[in-house]
């Protein structure tokens, strides 16, 4: 049964409230002194009993796993710890997003605060493409580099490693993304989503496995003897640096990715990466930071030098020792992120023109293609099409004879799957990525082959029609949506994939004053039915089917669907609704 009766929302989607036990819920409160509110979201989370204790404090000391249980990961220790103790210059080659980022920046800090002669190359997104490069990686080798080492990348690169190692150079792969049943020939392959891997880590970003990998040669290098002349360094202050890469990455915030999460974000909030404190600083983050201004204020800008500026940029940035610099990157990377934004808005009008240009196919994949397109964006376009249309979505960015495409999918359809398996029918020149994300290269002629194909593929994993839900935790009058339940619900976060930010439906109210302001956005005045007030804002609504019915229903009753935040302004603080969808209250 819908939620308040709504079977189709003002974006097309159905309400369902979220399942939970209220059994669960009681106990859960009664038994651990939480407020019954924290005890229903828990409950509707499935948290039982036994885990609740951890899931609310999750520490690494309870849920950090031995480094050696994944595979070659002691190989690749032993290889590090000899270039290290030998003098030996160690390559990185990572990828140009977010946890490509931080995961070379984590890397590059502990190789250089255990002594070790350190070389990074982040590779330019539109030159040279995902993924290592033989070119590359041959120039690591001229430069001294005996072994390099892969973050965020590597997977299913096989000629690239093929050449590296024809050339005599030591190769590591730290991965996440879904591997295939051959192994690229390197030294390790690291990859807790290695086909032939038994590792219960799969949801660990690049992140978290390169992490595992810095406490693994830590031990290391301490049972080396490395340690008896010199500190160890203390790897729990890059957790900041882990934190910023999982939220941005989008992986479940369960397991060791939740105390990873946790315990990070109380790093970044004592401010010692300077370039994070920059950063922060640039973005006008003025209160202690949680995951949402590591997905939406932070990560948006370290991933704009890879994007639309220069690719090193982020990484140099969490790396970095000098102030100066950490404020004149920071500065950089907040205006290539307005540049981002523009370039963003023109290809998704165009994108959105695409899809709404031409008869619904009613399958559960869209495509979207433009001559010109920047692919810096189109990653980013194909999440606002599904976010928009609740499908999953491929963004090709055409030049020439070929095309670089990205997709987004919705939940229970396995994209990164069907895009493997595109490849490996020849409709691919390169393909790869996980359930949620994948990125490709494809020829011209064979776009709508391909498309065929990866539609095809999804229509078969649903069971039945693909209906957009959302998901909601209760019912608030406008009354009720106080700074203290936010203060209460944060309690269950950090918030992410895996651990949904609690949504409610704040019901039947009254829309008292609607406008537009900023890029599209559209900013609320509710009342409830006692006449208090709340505060609203959809972001990115304005030429949207819910934006034209909110800004011109002055008066009217609508059901409104979104989170909650603390909005602090001038010192004091009060609750904004940040509106998901909309429907009209009957």
């Amino acid at each position: 049964m819908s939620f308040l009766g709504v079977e189709r929302s003002l974006t097309g989607r159905r309400w369902l409230s979220r399942a939970g036990d209220e059994r669960l819920a009681l106990a859960l409160s009664q038994r651990l002194a939480l407020p019954e509110m924290v005890g229903r979201v828990l409950a509707a989370r499935g948290i039982g009993l036994d885990e609740a204790p951890s899931f609310l404090n999750p520490t690494l000391r309870d849920l950090l796993p031995d480094p050696s249980h994944l595979k070659d990961m002691d190989k690749a220790v032993e290889r590090l710890v000899r270039a290290v103790t030998t003098g030996e210059t160690i390559g990185i080659f990572g990828d140009y997003d977010v946890d490509g980022a931080t995961s070379s920046a984590l890397l590059r800090n502990v190789l250089h605060a255990v002594g070790a002669k350190v070389r990074v190359y982040i590779p330019d997104r539109v030159v040279e493409g995902y993924g290592p490069n033989a070119p590359a990686l041959l120039r690591l080798q001229a430069e001294g580099a005996g072994v390099v080492v892969t973050v965020d990348c590597g997977a299913t690169a096989h000629d690239a490693l093929a050449a590296a190692a024809a050339a005599g150079l030591d190769m590591i792969v730290v991965d996440h993304h879904v591997g295939e049943a051959a192994l690229p020939p390197a030294l390790a392959v690291i990859n807790p989503n290695r086909l032939d891997e038994t590792s219960p880590h799969g949801h660990l970003a690049a992140v978290g496995v390169a992490f595992l990998l810095a406490v693994g040669l830590n031990r290391g290098l301490k049972n080396a003897g490395w340690y008896d002349t010199r500190k160890a360094p203390d790897l729990l202050r890059w957790l900041d640096l882990v934190a910023l890469g999982t939220v941005c990455d989008v992986v479940p915030l369960i397991g060791v990715n939740r105390a990873l999460v946790t315990q990070g974000l109380k790093v970044m909030a004592r401010r010692h990466n300077i370039g994070l404190a920059a950063l922060g600083d640039v973005a006008g983050i003025t209160e202690t930071p949680g995951a949402y201004h590591l997905g939406y204020v932070l990560g948006p800008r370290v991933n704009a030098g890879g994007r639309v500026g220069e690719a090193e940029l982020g990484t140099r940035l969490l790396s970095t020792d000098d102030a100066a610099e950490a404020a004149d990157i920071a500065r950089q990377l907040g205006g290539y992120n307005k540049d981002r934004q523009e370039i963003e808005a023109a290809v998704l009008l165009d994108a959105i023109e695409q899809v709404e240009g031409r008869p619904d196919d009613g399958l559960p994949l869209l495509l979207a293609a433009g001559e010109g397109w920047h692919q810096g964006v189109i990653g980013i376009v194909a999440g606002r099409l599904k976010e928009r249309y609740g499908r999953a979505a491929l963004v090709v960015a055409l030049d020439g004879d070929t095309g670089k495409g990205s997709g987004r999918s919705v939940t229970g359809l396995d994209l990164g799957a069907a895009i493997i398996a595109a490849r490996q029918a020849g409709l691919l020149t390169a393909g790869g990525g996980h359930a949620m994300a994948a990125g490709f290269t494809v020829a011209r002629d064979k776009l709508a082959e391909f498309h065929a194909f990866v539609a095809d593929r999804l229509q078969a994993q649903l069971d039945g029609e693909l209906v957009p839900l959302l998901e909601l935790d209760g019912a608030l009058d406008a009354g009720a949506a106080s700074v203290e339940l936010v203060e209460t619900l944060a309690q269950v976060g950090p918030f992410g994939s895996g651990n949904p930010e609690p949504r409610f439906a704040i019901a039947a109210a009254r829309i008292v004053k609607a406008d537009v302001v900023g890029s599209g956005h559209v900013r609320l005045m509710l009342a409830g039915a006692g006449g208090k007030r709340l505060k609203a804002i959809a972001f990115r609504a304005a030429d949207s089917e819910m934006g034209h019915a909110l800004l011109s229903s002055q008066g009217a009753a609508f059901h409104l669907a979104g989170c909650l935040r603390a909005d602090t302004w001038q010192g004091a603080t009060s609750v904004q609704l940040v509106v998901d969808d909309a429907a009209f209250a009957r």
